[in-house]
């Protein structure tokens, strides 16, 4: 099980809990969304689960950008 990119407990059926939030807000809601859970995971991560708090950081700075460069694009 890789509980940073795919934890079991975030998807049923096909659909990944991540999808389900983004087809359910605005391209701006969900670029706040993902800034504010790498925000999460920096603020707790010597407090809580160190590395692999940096590691969901990471993942949701990687959604983000893509998300993020994606939206631009589609402005274009």
């Amino acid at each position: 099980m890789d509980i940073i990119n795919k934890p079991n407990h975030y998807t049923q059926g096909n659909v990944e809990f991540i999808q389900a939030i983004e087809s359910t807000l605005s391209p701006d809601q969900f670029i706040g969304y993902l800034k504010a859970q790498c925000m999460k995971y920096l603020w707790r991560f010597e407090l809580k689960n160190g590395c692999e708090d940096l590691a969901k950081s990471q993942w949701y700075l990687n959604k983000l950008k893509e998300v993020y460069q994606n939206h631009e694009q589609s402005k274009r």
